[in-house]
């Protein structure tokens, strides 16, 4: 597949507001401007649904202050459907069980390879069930942490130290892992020990300071970034 018109039009309004370069990422079907994310609906009774206000509450931050175009709420989809592969970047997060079928698991790596992206979000409780669902996608491959370096954490909001702490969970240092292609594109995102799910919520959900909110904003508008222009 060929990058479409959409996504090429869109990559290029935002190398000349953030100064980026576009990797090559493989086609998506779109038929406006807006470029669709979608939440992944998984089986094994985790809450796929949890922060159901902080998707919108991020697309409106990031398009208040960068160029990116997007609708006013996520969409949500199985793994198993073919519409998977209309969406250029896939959200999944929850507090408990996930499980991916072999066929999902088949598919999610075939989404991935052909130039999707997918950020996992930690809500608590997630990482000892999705590593080993993972583990099913890219049996081949490492869950490596991601070097601060990288331009997710640099573009558009510096983040030179790492991702932010949203939420205490088990006191730790927040960590974002990854799985890289062959040709160096980021693929999976994976962050844990930070909740920026929780952190894009409206300040009445969770309570959390005007600082902590704005962090995991920006944080999340590095993400959407790297995602639809690589």
């Amino acid at each position: 597949m060929t990058l479409p018109p959409t996504r090429c039009i869109w990559a290029f309004l935002l190398i000349g507001f953030l100064g980026l370069g576009v990797g090559g990422p493989e086609g998506w079907a779109q038929e406006d401007s807006s470029v669709s994310v979608a939440r992944v609906q998984y089986s094994g009774g985790g809450d796929w649904y949890s922060d159901e206000k902080s998707l919108p509450q991020l697309f409106a931050f990031a398009q208040q202050h960068t160029l990116l175009d997007l609708p006013p709420r996520e969409e949500v989809v199985e793994l198993t459907t073919d519409k998977l592969f209309t969406f250029p970047y896939l959200y999944l997060t929850g507090h408990g069980n996930v499980t991916f079928s072999a066929a999902e698991a088949e598919r999610l790596r075939r989404y991935l390879l052909q130039g999707g992206f997918l950020h996992i979000d930690d809500n608590y409780g997630l990482d000892e069930h999705i590593r080993p669902e993972l583990e099913k996608v890219f049996p081949e491959k490492k869950l490596v942490e991601v070097p601060f370096d990288h331009s997710i954490y640099n573009v558009p909001y510096d983040f030179s130290d790492g991702l932010p702490k949203i939420h205490e969970h088990d006191g730790k240092t927040p960590k974002g892992y990854g799985y890289f292609d062959e040709n160096g594109r980021l693929m999976v995102f994976y962050t844990v020990e930070t909740d920026l799910g929780d952190g894009w919520d409206p300040a009445s959900v969770h309570d959390n300071p005007p600082e902590k909110r704005r962090a995991a904003l920006r944080m999340g508008t590095n993400i959407l970034t790297y995602a639809m222009t690589h």
